[in-house]
């Protein structure tokens, strides 16, 4: 946005431009008009004002003037829809005092005109004088064309996002899109200019994975011994092929899910389709103005569909060797595990997602990415990186001849590493593992041929194949690769180390055969995070399920998550866990401190978005916040201690003595009686897990501390087990930066 109009206006000369203009005024289309006014000498006893002709006002009479709404601490908005008929507009700002009838300070000069989104004239800045002294304004016009059915399938969403739930009979999600004008911030509130001035350090097991190349961080090959060169990290990277063809037709059980650009208008949902259950996960329009709940449904017995009936039946017989090799997990997360393992034959026990595709097209991020959710969920996950076990057998200094297919050593010395790496995760499963990821090029039709012949009988193997066109995506994880891959950690001239690469990347180029065999997922151009397309191809089951739908929602966009406890509230002062207390004096500082951060950290992130649970104390320490839309979801609400609520430990000690040795023996397994335990606090947690993947600006979550803690552990991919046990200090704001090298951490403590 700029002084003057919008993108639309701009555009106008253009015959696409002209073409949908005229599209929407055959369909009945409306001007959308948004008018800033930005002052940072403004008093708070004027309020600006605009008056006009019609539609805007109706008269030139400043006592009707319409009122702007503070949008910043000095930025002020007035926006409305303009009907077709009546599109000229003829206006002026006015200052109005907000606590008399004194008279009001009409703007300097000529009648602003806005005709059919066009401003006419110069744009100019606002002078308006007070006795001898003139203050200056910015002035920020906007003005787009919009489509009625846009404007009332946006209201009918919103409508129906608050309505009721039918189980609880409150919202479980709920906006609050008023921009409301907090306390005055008093000398205790205030905060440095410098921000950097509250960071603290971060503790050891922090996010940062984004400063240690992603194969680093996975499986130590077991098969290999200790000699030779030991580094870490792939030889491949991320994903994209601009030679496959998408236009294959489908087979009765392959789907495909398109995923619309985020920046353009999209009705309706597509959908995916779980194909041994027959239900479906859709994929919401992405909306920094909504939250999202999903009904995930875990936690009822799994409804099988044998294939000579055509009824369901609940089968909850298990054999002793599941029960044995049940993940350990319970409550909800349990449920989830023990439907992965209720049907199938034994390999579908195990799960092998096999990554496919060119080097630098992430595929180890993406990979690394699914590890830490499926870990999060209860699954236990490891990563097999097969470029980790070539360096330690081969050493990291290897040409891009080594990669030729005409070169038959090269071959066998690969086509090796990735036997040894599959048999390592093979063997792991035998363990008790469920979910291996390998991730390798696999590029080669021979190659995949070897790894499902190796797997026959022992897991079931789903491709994970990823595809790129965007020539600047690729040249951009080629220079990541050569700036962090131990293969060119001893090549000081980046030229020679890129060049090296882009010719290790046109011998796989060569030989590439795009996956059309087994049970498969390709996702096309989905690392952009503007659109894209996903093809699934003979997937059935929960987990499978769950995690095309992961695969749908997420991208490589970078932006913040801002994580951070609500102000102390006044049961946080006398000790009692649970309750919905107001904050008391030093948690109303901690807000309005925070306000002054967010507008700091968030200037110019004016599509981000503040969320909160439905609990008071969440929502006060976000009041003085404005804006930013805020959202309130009930899946943020602090963790039920069910009849224990209201009480101190102490309390809980002398008067349930056996539950509180019980909870002291296993924090993350415990269940309150009548409450949550942490492994169901990180179940109804995922939907606000896929909602911040999904997210492309900046998002503040305002919670409480278990549920930040079970938030924080996914992103800083920390063990179930040190859940209960991770740090989350009031006052504090955790900072995860989230983008394409990964998850970094910055922490500001903004008071004791």
């Amino acid at each position: 946005m700029g002084t003057g109009v919008s993108k639309s206006t701009e555009d106008c000369d253009s015959h696409g431009a002209e073409e949908r203009e005229e599209n929407l005024d055959q369909a009945g289309g409306q001007l959308y008009v948004s008018l800033k006014m930005e002052n940072y000498r403004l008093k708070g006893e004027l309020i600006p004002h605009i008056y006009g002709s019609v539609p805007l006002v109706g008269s030139w009479d400043a006592s009707k003037a319409l009122s702007m709404e503070r949008e910043s601490a000095s930025m002020w908005e007035l926006s409305f829809v303009v009907p077709p008929n009546h599109e000229t507009l003829d206006f002026k700002f006015l200052l109005r005092p907000k606590y008399s009838d004194g008279p009001c300070i009409v703007e300097e000069g000529p009648n602003r005109v806005l005709t059919g989104g066009t401003l006419q004239g110069d744009v100019r800045l606002a002078f308006f004088r007070l006795g001898g002294e003139v203050l200056e304004s910015r002035v920020f016009i906007e003005a787009d064309r919009v489509s009625p059915f846009d404007l009332a399938a946006s209201w009918r969403a919103y409508q129906e996002n608050l309505q009721p739930s039918s189980v609880r009979g409150i919202p479980d999600v709920s906006i609050n899109s008023e921009r409301q004008v907090g306390p005055e911030s008093g000398s205790l509130a205030s905060l440095e200019l410098d921000l950097e001035h509250y960071v603290v350090p971060a503790p050891s097991t922090s996010a940062n994975s984004g400063l240690v190349y992603a194969a680093n961080n996975t499986e130590i090959p077991r098969l290999l011994g200790h000699t030779g060169v030991f580094s870490s990290t792939d030889g491949s990277g991320n994903v994209s092929h601009s030679g496959i063809s998408s236009n294959r037709p489908a087979t009765i059980k392959e789907i495909e899910v398109i995923v619309p650009d985020p920046s353009k208008e999209y009705s309706g949902s597509g959908m995916v389709e779980s194909k041994s259950v027959g239900t479906f996960f859709p994929l919401q329009k992405q909306d920094s103005h909504r939250g999202l709940f999903v009904d995930r449904g875990v936690g009822s017995p799994r409804l099988v569909k044998s294939a000579s009936a055509s009824t369901f039946a609940m089968d909850l017989k298990l054999d002793d060797e599941t029960k044995n090799s049940m993940p350990a997990a319970a409550g909800a997360v349990a449920a989830a595990a023990v439907a992965d393992q209720m049907l199938g034959p034994k390999e579908d026990r195990h799960l092998a997602i096999v990554l496919v595709g060119l080097p630098a097209r992430g595929k180890t991020f993406t990979a690394a990415k699914l590890t830490r959710y499926l870990r999060w969920l209860g699954h236990d996950t490891k990563h097999f990186n097969v470029g980790k076990y070539r360096r330690r057998k081969h050493g990291a200094n290897l040409s891009a001849d080594f990669f030729r297919a005409d070169n038959p050593e090269g071959m066998e010395a690969r086509n090796e590493v990735a036997a040894l790496a599959m048999e390592d995760m093979i063997s792991w499963m035998q363990e008790g593992g469920q979910v291996g990821i390998f991730d390798a090029t696999n590029s080669a039709r021979k190659r995949r041929n070897m790894l499902l012949k190796m797997a026959e009988g022992k897991c079931k193997i789903i491709f994970l194949e990823t595809i790129c066109n965007d020539r600047d995506i690729i040249l951009r994880n080629i220079r990541l690769k050569i700036q962090q891959s131990p293969d060119y950690a001893g090549e000081p001239d980046f030229e020679a180390g890129s060049q090296d690469f882009k010719n290790r990347l046109a011998n796989y180029e060569k030989v590439y055969e795009p996956v059309e065999e087994g049970s498969y997922i390709k996702m096309i151009d989905m690392v952009s995070g503007h659109g894209g397309q996903i093809q699934v191809n003979n997937i059935g089951g929960y987990l499978p399920g769950r995690i095309v739908f992961f695969l749908v929602n997420t991208h490589l966009t970078p932006r913040p998550i801002l994580l951070t406890r609500h102000g102390e509230s006044r049961d946080n002062v006398r000790g009692r866990i649970g309750g919905d207390t107001v904050l008391s004096d030093k948690g109303e500082i901690y807000a309005r401190k925070l306000t002054n951060f967010i507008e700091k950290r968030l200037k110019s992130e004016r599509a981000a978005s503040i969320w909160t649970s439905t609990l008071q104390r969440t929502i006060l320490t976000a009041g003085p916040i404005v804006g930013f839309p805020k959202i309130q979801w009930r899946a943020l609400d602090e963790i039920n201690a069910g009849v224990c609520d209201g009480m101190t430990y102490e309390e809980i000690k002398k008067n349930m003595p056996e539950e509180y040795e019980a909870r002291k023996m296993d924090k993350l397994r415990y269940r309150y009686p009548r409450g949550e335990s942490y492994l169901d606090v990180i179940q109804r947690l995922e939907p606000v897990i896929i909602e911040l993947e999904r997210q492309r600006a900046p998002v503040v979550v305002i919670s409480h501390q278990a549920v930040l803690r079970a938030l924080y552990a996914y992103f800083a991919d920390r063990p179930l087990k040190e859940i209960p046990h991770i740090e989350m200090p009031l006052h504090t704001i955790i900072e995860i930066q989230m983008g394409v090298t990964g998850v970094q951490e910055k922490r500001y403590k903004l008071m004791d």
